[in-house]
C-alpha cells in the first residue's frame, strides 16, 4: 500500500499564510496562528496531524485508545503553498476547507484524507516527539505487554476483516497476552505477535523488527500462496520469455526490468509490469512516476494507437504484480480508455469499536491520458501473486467498455492502502484499514477472496513449467485473435 507501501504510507500536510493584525493604538498585536496551524484528527486512520511552525512542519501521531506513539511523518513545506515533502516521498498536499476542516492527499495515493481540527494536540501525543528518534534507532522504551497492549489494540480499531476471516480478536488478546508477558527475549516477542496475525493470511499484514536484516520479519500472504524467493522469480521471467517468443534484442525494458514489453510478429503487444515502485536504487516517488510516464509513452505511440499499423491487441501481465503505488497503477488504465469512468471507490474503517462502519466513499475516476490512448481488445493476465496496485488497477479495467478479459487465477485479495506504524520498542508494523467497493453496485469488495478472472487456468505451476506451456498467455492471444477482428 507505500509499499502500499502498496506500500501504502501514512500521512500529513498543509498549507500556510501569515497574518498580522494592528491592535487599537501604538502595540501591535500578536501574529495571528497560520490558518492550518494545530492539531487535527484524521477521520478513520487513527492519525493525529501536527501542523506547526507557521505552516512550515507537519508530523504525524499514531493513536489508539491506549497509546499515542510518533509516525513515520515529518515534513516540511516546499515552495508551493500547502504541499509537503519528506526526503523522496511522494509530496502531501492540504487544502483548508473552512476552519476547522481540511483535506490530505498523498501524491502517490488516489482519493483524500479528511482532517477535523482538535482544540490541542491530546496530552498522550505531547512528550513523543522527544522518543521519535529513540523509536527510529530501535532503542527499547517500553517490557513486552506495552508492546503487545498496542498492537492488538492498532489492530483492534482498525483492522475491518475480523468476522470475514473468522477471527475472533478478544480470544487471541487471551491467548497470546500471557505468552507476551513471559517472552524471555525480543525473538521470542517477535514470535507471539507472528503468532496472533499469521492466521488472518492477509498479504497487507507484516511485522519488521529490523529493516537491515531478513531475520525478524514477517509478511503474511493467502493459504494458497506460496511467496517465490529469488530462483523462483528468474524462473517465471524465463517461462515468459519463453512463451512470449520474441528474440531478446526487441524487448524493450524500464526500471531495472520491472515494466517490460515486446511486440509479436501479428502486432500483439506484450506489456508485463512487476511493481508500481522502487523503480531506481535510491529515487523516490518523483523517479518513479517519471519512468512509469516515460515507459507508457514509448509503448502507446500514435502507431501503435491508430491507424493500420494500430496494434491487433494488448496483453497485459500482472501475474506477478507485488503492488506500490495506485496513483501510477491508474495510468495504465487511463492509457486504455478515450472516455472517463468511475474506476473504483474506497473508503476507511471509521470507528474504533465497530467494523462495519466506515468513511464516507470516494469515488475513483479513470480519466484519459491527453495523448495517444489504445481503445483496442486488452487481455489482462492474473494470479494469486497479482497484490495491491495490481489488484486496483484490475479492478480499475472491468469499467473499461472497449473489449477486456481477465485471464488466469483469483487475484490476492489485498486492496487497501497499508497502515504503517510503530511499536514502542522500534519495531515496526503494517495492516489494511480500507476496502475498495465495485463501481457497479458501490458495496461488492474483492479483499479476501480476489478477483476472480472470466477464463480459468493455471498460472506458474510446476505443471506448466515442466512442459513448457503458459496457458494463460495462449488463452491471451485466442481472445485478442476473436476480438480484434
Amino acid at each position: 500500500m507505500t509499499a502500499r507501501s502498496r506500500t501504502a504510507a501514512l500521512f500529513l500536510a498543509s498549507a500556510v499564510l501569515l497574518t498580522t493584525a494592528a491592535s487599537t493604538g501604538s502595540a501591535l498585536a500578536a501574529p495571528r496562528p497560520a490558518p492550518l496551524d494545530g492539531a487535527w484528527r484524521m477521520d478513520g486512520y487513527g492519525t493525529v496531524v501536527s501542523i506547526e511552525d507557521g505552516g512550515r512542519r507537519l508530523r504525524t501521531y499514531d493513536t489508539t485508545a491506549v497509546s499515542c506513539l510518533p509516525g513515520f511523518r515529518d515534513a516540511t513545506r516546499t515552495t508551493a503553498p500547502g504541499v509537503f515533502q519528506q526526503d523522496k516521498d511522494a509530496p502531501i498536499t492540504v487544502t483548508a476547507q473552512g476552519r476547522d476542516r481540511a483535506v490530505l492527499s498523498f501524491g502517490d495515493n488516489v482519493g483524500h484524507r479528511t482532517l477535523r481540527r482538535l482544540p490541542a494536540l491530546p496530552a498522550e501525543c505531547r512528550d513523543t516527539p522527544a522518543k521519535a528518534d529513540d523509536l527510529r534507532a530501535g532503542t527499547p522504551r517500553a517490557g513486552n505487554l506495552r508492546v503487545f497492549d498496542v498492537f492488538w489494540q492498532t489492530y483492534a480499531e482498525n483492522y475491518p476483516f475480523f468476522a470475514q476471516k473468522g477471527i475472533n480478536w478478544k480470544d487471541v488478546r487471551e491467548k497470546f497476552r500471557p505468552r507476551a508477558a513471559a517472552a524471555a527475549d525480543d525473538t521470542a516477542l517477535f514470535e507471539v505477535l507472528k503468532g496472533m496475525i499469521e492466521p488472518l493470511h492477509d498479504a497487507h499484514t507484516g511485522i519488521i523488527a529490523d529493516p537491515e536484516k531478513r531475520e525478524g520479519r514477517f509478511g503474511g500472504h493467502r493459504e494458497d500462496t506460496t511467496v517465490p524467493d529469488r530462483d523462483g522469480m528468474l524462473r517465471i521471467a524465463g517461462a515468459v520469455k519463453e512463451s512470449v517468443g520474441v528474440p531478446e534484442d526487441q524487448w524493450r525494458t524500464w526500471g531495472n526490468g520491472l515494466i517490460s514489453y515486446a511486440e509479436t510478429p501479428d502486432r500483439t503487444g506484450y506489456l508485463r509490469i512487476t511493481r508500481f515502485q522502487s523503480y531506481t536504487e535510491d529515487g523516490g516517488y518523483a523517479e518513479d512516476s517519471a519512468i512509469v510516464d516515460r515507459a507508457l509513452d514509448e509503448i502507446f505511440t500514435a502507431a501503435r494507437t491508430r491507424g493500420p499499423g494500430a496494434l491487433r491487441g494488448l496483453v497485459l501481465d500482472l501475474r506477478f504484480n507485488g503492488g506500490g503505488s495506485d496513483r501510477l497503477a491508474l495510468r495504465v488504465a487511463e492509457r486504455l480508455t478515450d472516455r472517463p469512468y468511475l474506476a473504483y471507490l474506497k473508503h476507511a474503517r471509521n470507528d474504533p469499536q465497530d467494523p462495519r462502519r466506515f468513511t464516507p466513499e470516494q469515488p475513483v475516476t479513470a480519466t484519459p491520458h491527453r495523448g495517444p490512448v489504445y481503445t483496442g481488445p486488452v487481455a489482462v493476465l492474473t494470479g494469486r501473486l497479482t497484490m495491491s496496485a495490481g489488484e486496483t488497477l484490475t479492478q480499475a479495467l472491468m469499467g473499461r467498455t472497449q473489449p477486456t478479459e481477465r485471464i488466469g487465477e483469483n487475484t490476492q485479495g489485498a486492496f487497501s492502502d497499508t497502515l504503517d506504524r510503530r511499536l514502542p520498542n522500534g519495531w515496526s508494523f503494517l495492516l489494511p484499514n480500507e476496502e475498495f467497493l465495485s463501481a457497479r453496485d458501490h458495496r461488492t469488495t474483492y479483499d479476501i477472496k480476489g478477483i476472480s478472472p472470466d477464463v480459468a487456468t493455471p498460472v506458474f505451476t510446476e505443471e506448466e513449467f515442466r512442459a513448457h506451456r503458459d496457458s494463460a498467455l495462449a488463452e491471451a492471444r485466442k481472445f485478442v485473435a476473436r476480438a480484434g477482428r
